[in-house]
């Protein structure tokens, strides 16, 4: 089994988006859990949706949980205090840009690496150039 990852977003499509690319790029090798959205449907997010989320993911191997702006964070943090806390011993909540973080993260656990090492492979995402282009001053 490989280290699973949540997405949590604001937007419900947007972490679908992020999922599918990451799913992809791992060959649905990864169980890859997703909190978008508000449980309406509107923006936002919503305590029960990550808790489910991070519930689904669980497993032995540990859990990367990515998020796209700040109050995804307090949500996220205020979801793993509802939780046992054998559940929440194997997941780390990561810094790394969502998407670029979730597709290194994906192929990282697809490889059968350790919680610690698709981390860092998330992380790696702050460095991933989008190309180059000149500006004039």
């Amino acid at each position: 089994m490989a280290v699973s990852i949540v997405i949590v977003s604001h937007s419900a499509r947007l972490a679908e988006g992020v999922a599918e690319l990451a799913e992809q790029m791992s060959m649905g090798e990864v169980t890859i859990a997703v909190a978008g959205g508000t449980d309406d449907g509107s923006v936002g997010t919503s305590l029960d949706k990550v808790i489910a989320a991070l519930q689904k993911a669980s497993n032995p191997e540990g859990t990367l949980v990515l998020l796209d702006l700040g109050s995804a964070v307090m949500v996220t943090e205020m979801a793993l205090e509802q939780l046992d806390p054998s559940e929440r011993q194997n997941i780390i909540i990561s810094t790394a840009p969502l998407v670029e973080g979730a597709v290194l993260a994906a192929v990282e656990a697809s490889a059968g690496s350790t919680l610690a090492e698709v981390a860092e492979a998330a992380d790696n995402g702050h460095e991933m150039p989008k190309g180059k282009q000149e500006r004039e001053p």
